[in-house]
């Protein structure tokens, strides 16, 4: 199996369409990574279906976030959508993280070409607060019953702050 990171670049940042791999559908209590190393996704964990991701969770190939892995990105999508594929991502912000003191933060999409609802989301301030709220929730607490207060989410960022987070993770991949 070839590596993402090997063959799909970031896209084109300044533009706001970014590569985008899926790692765990919307729904999902499997938390599966993409290993580098072995070129493969992984099952690292199988989390309580309470903390089931509430949105597709993925990465932009050739970034690392100051924890050392992929930059992650959080996919919004009306149906889930399965793990390796790859696609074109609007971006529409940035949500601020810290894991484990760790920063860890979210570049939030919707795919670059989506018919049915994606098309009408320009910015965070077009998601339905229902659903910030509940990204919010989720990451705020999925390591509450493990390690609890480990997760933060500090804030959300708009389109500039998010592309700057990208092109920070680029610069980090290459210099590696």
């Amino acid at each position: 199996m070839a590596d993402f990171n090997q063959i799909l670049t970031p896209g084109d940042v300044d533009g706001s369409i970014i590569n985008v791999v899926n790692e765990i559908p919307a729904g999902s209590c499997h938390k599966i990574e993409w290993n580098r190393e072995v070129a493969a996704f992984q099952l690292d964990r199988v989390e309580p279906a309470i903390f089931a991701k509430p949105t597709n969770y993925g990465f932009i190939p050739q970034t690392l976030d100051e924890d050392g892995d992929e930059l992650d990105v959080l996919l919004i999508t009306e149906q889930p959508l399965p793990t390796g594929i790859f696609l074109e991502a609007k971006v529409i912000g940035v949500m601020k993280f810290v894991d484990d003191g760790e920063v860890d933060d979210k570049i939030v999409c919707v795919p670059a070409d989506d018919r049915n609802s994606g098309n009408c989301y320009k910015s965070l301030a077009d998601l339905p607060q229902q659903l910030i709220k509940q990204i919010e929730f989720h990451f705020n607490n999925y390591k509450a019953l493990k390690k609890p207060g480990s997760t933060k989410v500090e804030s959300w960022g708009d389109i500039e702050e998010a592309k700057a987070v990208i092109k920070e993770s680029i610069e980090r991949w290459n210099k590696r």
